[in-house]
C-alpha cells in the first residue's frame, strides 16, 4: 500500500510536503480549498509543488474542494460551486494527480427540507464533474459521509450512482463510517457491499459523534477490525491519514 497525508489549507504547501516527507509518507493528498489550496494558487505554484514532490520522491492525490455547495437551493451558488469543482478537476490533471477525492454535493440547512430536489441538483452536478474527470483522465473517488450530511452515508446510497457512472470509484472514510453508527456495522457493510469499488481510504479516529480527525487510538474506532476488513478485499492501494486534531 501507499500511505499519504492531507495538508491543512492555511499552511504553505511546500512546507507540508517537506514535513510529510520527513515522516516517511509516500504521497501528498492535496486539499484544494482556499486559501493555499485553491486551484488558482495551485496553478501558479505548479512548478514549485511538482519540484518539491519530485525532490522527495512523493506522489500526488487531490482532494477536490470541500466547502462548496453544488446542490444548494440558490442557483447562483450552485453555478459558482460547480465552476470551482470543474476548474479544480482540470488543475488536478495539470499537476499530474493520480486520482481526485470528491465529497457528495453539500447543501445548506434549507436543503434538508427538500432532499428530493437536492438530490436532483447533486446528480446534475455529478454528471458534469464526471465529464470533466473523464476529459482530464482523472480517477474520481466519491467519499462516504455521515448521517448529518443527509445522504451518501449508507452503502446503498452509492449503488445507483455507481451504476450510472461505472468509472466512479469509492473513497472509504473510516472516520465518517463510525459517526452515529448505532449498529456498529456500517464500515463492514461498506466493505461487503462496495468492496470492489474502493480505490482510496481515509483514516482518522473519532468518538462516534463528530468528525474529529483524531490520531489513531485516541477515539473509539477498532483499527484491528479496519485492517481485517481491508485484508478481506485484498486492498492494496492508497491510504491517507487525515489527522488534524491533537490528542485530547
Amino acid at each position: 500500500m501507499k500511505y499519504g497525508a492531507t495538508n491543512l489549507a492555511f499552511l504553505p504547501i511546500k512546507d507540508e510536503i517537506r514535513r510529510f516527507a520527513e515522516m516517511g509518507f509516500d504521497y501528498l493528498e492535496l486539499g484544494m480549498d482556499a486559501p493555499t489550496g485553491h486551484y488558482t494558487v495551485i496553478r501558479e505554484m505548479k512548478k514549485e509543488i511538482l519540484g518539491e514532490l519530485e525532490r522527495h520522491s512523493m506522489g500526488l492525490v487531490c482532494h477536490l474542494p470541500t466547502f462548496v455547495c453544488t446542490a444548494d437551493m440558490t442557483e447562483s451558488i450552485r453555478k459558482a460551486s460547480l465552476e470551482e469543482m470543474l476548474n479544480s478537476v482540470a488543475v488536478s490533471s495539470e499537476i499530474g494527480a493520480s486520482k481526485a477525492v470528491l465529497h457528495p454535493a453539500m447543501t445548506t440547512w434549507l436543503g434538508f427540507l427538500a432532499m428530493d430536489r437536492v438530490r436532483d441538483y447533486a446528480d446534475e452536478a455529478l454528471e458534469k464533474i464526471m465529464e470533466q474527470a473523464e476529459k482530464s483522465n482523472i480517477c474520481l473517488c466519491l467519499e462516504n459521509m455521515f448521517p448529518r450530511y443527509g445522504y451518501f452515508f449508507d452503502p446503498v446510497d452509492f449503488l445507483e450512482v455507481l451504476e450510472r457512472f461505472p468509472l466512479i470509484t469509492l473513497t472509504l472514510d473510516v472516520g465518517h463510517a463510525n459517526i452515529e453508527d448505532k449498529t456498529g456495522k456500517r464500515l463492514a457493510e461498506f466493505v461487503k457491499v462496495l468492496g470492489k469499488h474502493i480505490s482510496h481510504v481515509h483514516i482518522s479516529d473519532n468518538k462516534g459523534k463528530e468528525d474529529e480527525h483524531l490520531p489513531l487510538g485516541v477515539g473509539k474506532i477498532n483499527f484491528k477490525e479496519v485492517i481485517r476488513l481491508l485484508e478481506m478485499i485484498d486492498y492494496n492501494d492508497t491510504v491517507t491519514f487525515e489527522i488534524f486534531t491533537p490528542c485530547l
